[in-house]
């Protein structure tokens, strides 16, 4: 989130497209109705499903699953050629007057530098901005220079009209103009639109893109950094914000940092490529601190072993020999036979990766499987029959499987991340049951056991695990007081601060601006540092007071970075520091220093007519229109169809099949043939969540099971009455890789659209069943999904998948 759950209190209009707000996250839903009561905001659903959000929106509007960017890049060109953008935010504070390198360009609906052998975009020199003599972007001022991002905007989304947007989307053009003339409102400096999203945007093979079209529509209404503003994401579970924080991915480290590839074992040339240099004068790039950050991250981990000498231990850490070594690769190799064990820590992947019965013939080649988790869940179960829907030869399966019951986050101390980036502490609300023991405890028994056997056996580079530092008074069990201290960050020796205090050796640090590369300073997560500082634990502070009547709550837990709620609120003031509307002051410049409601995301002393622009973790100091060379489908976000598309063509490039689906989406050469098509599968499937149960977890809670006991599907009643189907019947859905069993529910909720001149039926699976648990048993939704991901981020398409229904 850019900005907060209680920040949406301050929008005039709230927009939630790919996301179900008031049934998926039914407490956080409570500041859209602020929003609506005390601010007369109007609330927007776009949605292939009309939902319980829809239901208490203003207006709604069906989408076909898998075309938001047909929808976003209409809207784009809309804004543009209607002249409805907030002229002075986005020439000073976006890249609209940059300049773009004369080897960019666009054709059919492939960018430059296109491998069509290798599926990806490998030469992206083109993508990029012109550099003067001086090292410094090229600007044309004017905007009329054809190669500036304004010209090259305009020219890509002009394609997108209002009749070729309805015709891709499926939503009729009188709705769709209805909405965007509402949104075009908000281009009036202190008015504000708020985008929520959640998993129906991410879950697709364009899921990234989706998102930066969002981000272009707000930057061009000047609504980024604002009050009320944003594009902001609804994570789907309390802590899923601190897993990417703290570099639970397999190409992350803490903080946002990146693992090194094998190709860099240079490490000044690692930190080099990563520390980024100012590309306007007076500009501040905070990337040009990426050295601090980095070697007060291995002091955290290695300590003393961390020296100047061993360039801070940096030769230990592991290097990527292939970009990614995410999950789906992961079960890539397993499938394959190359994966022996599997530690699989608070996660189902037989429940939650795509194509149940794959990631079950990986599991059942492994030679062991350790399982974390307080309950049984279908992956540790994985090896039995039960009945239809695990249909499995449990003495084909020799992989030995283990389970560690751990405790689940009421039973233990520490700290959540919500989606608003706060760190709140909780309390432990009672002990864990039988064996369960903490996930901190296992993982500190099961170094300490592997540290002592290389100790006394040796073996093949046991550097990394050896020299690492291990400094808790009870070993076996560090406290998560502990931890948490040292993600924060400590002194390891005096020193003299950015502001000349001086700090003692061993104190807690008060943020990321004390962080230093010489060994002075030592934290686990650069953007945590502030968390706990000498004054104690600001993440356990529950101050809800609301000093300037702005839903800030600054007193409220702490919110990364430095306890500052809205991301980029130095654009909330113009170029002379000034709010944009007074009733809408985040911060402002009082003529000495930023000051406001929020901690100024700047510096503080920098002067407007200084030139330092708002977006400082960019080298340029603005937002990108144009994403350089940071996205792998090109610089601006183009629809493609989903992988399994229902209509068979990408109407914006009806005659290049290369572009019907992302040409750089993240697909297996084994996966192909387990694509369905149209004429098979007919039906655009698309995968939901219900308030009456949480993901996975909630199907062994009785009260859940009775609120929803039995697994359903739900069907329009025009496709119903086509397959002779009541409600009530039970009935087949089937893809290319399997099929599941359930109730028919027949709604309105569902209705055929119009796409590209013929009718597209969908079909609405909720997730929640499965072979374990109180409720009745159900199917794995997750069967019919292909196991394909996004471009960028590698997440499923789960949102968007062919299926046939049959009454049985």
């Amino acid at each position: 989130m850019t900005n907060t759950w209680t920040d949406i209190a301050n929008a005039n209009l709230i927009l939630v497209m790919g996301g179900n707000a008031a049934e998926a996250h039914p407490c956080g839903f409570k500041w859209v109705t602020e929003a609506k009561a005390h601010n007369k905001a109007r609330l927007i659903v776009v949605d292939p499903r009309f939902t319980r959000t829809a239901s208490v929106a203003d207006y709604y509007a069906p989408i076909r699953t898998g075309s938001d960017i047909a929808f976003m890049g209409g809207l784009i060109n809309y804004l543009l050629t209607q002249d409805k953008i907030q002229h002075e935010y986005v020439r000073n504070y976006t890249d609209v007057s940059f300049i773009v390198k004369a080897g960019y360009g666009f054709e059919d609906g492939i960018f430059s530098g296109y491998d069509a052998t290798k599926r990806l975009y490998t030469d992206k020199s083109g993508w990029g901005y012109e550099l003067g003599e001086d090292g410094f972007v090229k600007v044309d001022p004017t905007l009329q220079d054809p190669h500036c991002v304004y010209q090259l905007m305009k020219q890509h989304y002009s394609r997108y009209t209002p009749e070729i947007a309805s015709l891709t989307c499926g939503m009729p053009q009188d709705r769709m103009m209805k909405i965007w003339e509402e949104i075009a409102t908000c281009s009036t400096p202190g008015k504000t639109m708020t985008i929520l999203y959640a998993l129906g945007w991410t879950q697709h093979s364009i899921g990234s893109q989706i998102i930066r079209s969002a981000a272009m529509v707000q930057l061009l209404l000047g609504n980024v950094g604002m009050p009320g503003g944003g594009v902001n994401a609804l994570r789907g579970h309390s802590n899923i914000q601190g897993l990417t924080d703290l570099g639970l991915l397999s190409n992350a480290l803490p903080g946002y940092l990146t693992l090194p590839s094998d190709a860099e074992q240079d490490y000044d040339a690692y930190i080099t490529k990563r520390t980024q240099k100012p590309l306007r004068p007076g500009q501040l790039s905070y990337w040009q601190n990426y050295s601090k950050f980095h070697v007060s991250l291995m002091k955290s981990w290695y300590g003393a072993n961390a020296t100047a000498e061993n360039k801070w231990g940096y030769d230990w850490l592991p290097k990527l020999d292939i970009p990614n070594y995410d999950i789906l690769k992961m079960f890539d190799m397993m499938g394959k036979g190359q994966v022996n064990g599997y530690i699989c820590q608070g996660f189902n992947p037989i429940a939650a990766l795509p194509d149940k019965n794959r990631v079950m013939k990986a599991l059942a080649k492994l030679k062991w499987l350790v399982i974390m988790d307080p309950l049984a869940t279908e992956t540790s179960e994985f090896w039995q029959k039960v009945g239809p829907y695990n249909d499995v030869q449990t003495d084909a399966i020799q992989t030995e499987v283990i389970r560690l019951p751990t405790t689940c986050f009421a039973e233990e101390d520490g700290s959540l991340v919500n989606s608003s980036r706060w760190l709140q502490w909780h309390f432990k609300g009672a002990e864990g049951p039988g064996e369960a023991t903490t996930d901190i405890r296992i993982m500190s028994e099961l170094f300490l056991r592997l540290r002592k056997r290389y100790q006394e056996q040796g073996g093949a580079y046991a550097e990394p695990l050896l020299k690492l530092s291990w400094p808790y008074k009870v070993p076996e069990e560090p406290s998560p007081e502990e931890i948490a201290k040292e993600i924060n960050g400590a002194a390891t020796t005096d020193f003299t601060d950015f502001s000349g205090a001086a700090i003692k050796g061993g104190a807690q640090l008060t943020g990321f601006s004390q962080l230093k590369d010489d060994g002075s300073t030592a934290s686990g997560c650069w953007i945590f540092c502030g968390s706990w500082t000498e004054a104690g634990n600001q993440m356990a502070r529950r101050d809800n007071s609301d000093p300037y009547d702005m839903h800030q709550h600054q007193g409220w837990a702490w919110a990364w970075p430095s306890n500052r709620r809205i991301l980029y609120n130095r654009a909330s003031a113009d170029t002379h520091g000034n709010p944009w509307d007074p009733k809408k002051r985040l911060v402002w410049w009082n003529g000495k220093a930023w000051t406001g409601t929020d901690v100024p995301d700047f510096v503080v002393t920098s002067a407007p007519e200084a030139g330092m622009n708002p977006f400082i973790m960019n080298p340029e100091g603005v937002a990108r229109f144009f994403a350089v060379d940071k996205m792998n489908e090109g610089p601006f976000p183009e629809h493609y169809e989903p992988f399994e598309t229902p209509i068979g063509i990408n109407p914006l490039h009806p005659n290049n099949k290369q572009a019907t689906s992302n040409p750089a989406g993240r697909i297996f050469d084994s996966v192909w043939d387990s694509l369905g098509v149209a004429k098979d599968f007919p039906y655009a499937g698309t995968s939901y969540r219900l308030t009456e149960h949480f993901h996975y977890w909630s199907k062994h809670c009785r009260l859940n099971a009775i609120a929803q006991p039995e697994q359903f599907v739900e069907i329009g009643e025009a496709l119903a009455k086509e397959k002779g189907i009541v409600a009530g019947d039970r009935v087949r859905v089937s893809s290319k890789r399997g099929f599941i069993e359930a109730v028919a529910v027949v709604t309105k909720r569902i209705r055929p659209l119009q796409v590209n001149n013929q009718v597209v039926h969908q079909i609405g699976i909720p997730i929640h069943w499965g072979f374990t648990g109180t409720t009745r048993n159900g199917y794995l939704a997750n069967t019919l999904v292909p196991f394909l991901g996004d471009g960028n981020s590698q997440t499923p398409e789960s949102k968007s998948f062919l299926v046939n229904v049959e009454k049985i």
